[in-house]
């Protein structure tokens, strides 16, 4: 018994010791309803076009619905449904 605890106070050491990185936010975060992109990425890639193609996945169009314009902030877009009377479906792009 004292083995299994002492086993168990040792792991429980191990997961204390480490840190949980909760403030770590990746540079782009989606889902099929919208998603993130940070400035900093933005300034490097086309975010519209991370966007598109994000969205056109899931056979969706996207919306931006903001951007804070400084080194942290973030760029927000919605994926929505392609709207009605809409001939083709989104365009998905190859790279």
């Amino acid at each position: 018994m004292r083995i299994i605890a002492a086993a168990g106070f040792l792991a429980l050491g191990m997961m204390a010791s480490q840190s949980a990185r909760a403030d770590y936010v990746p540079p782009f975060k989606g889902n099929d309803t919208g998603g993130i992109i940070a400035y900093s990425m933005a300034t490097q890639v086309d975010a519209r076009q991370v966007a598109v193609d994000h969205c056109a996945r899931y056979g969706k169009v996207v919306k931006f619905l903001g951007v804070q314009a400084y080194e942290g902030g973030y760029i927000s877009f919605s994926c929505r449904w392609v709207p009605y009377g809409a001939a083709d479906q989104p365009i998905r792009t190859l790279y």
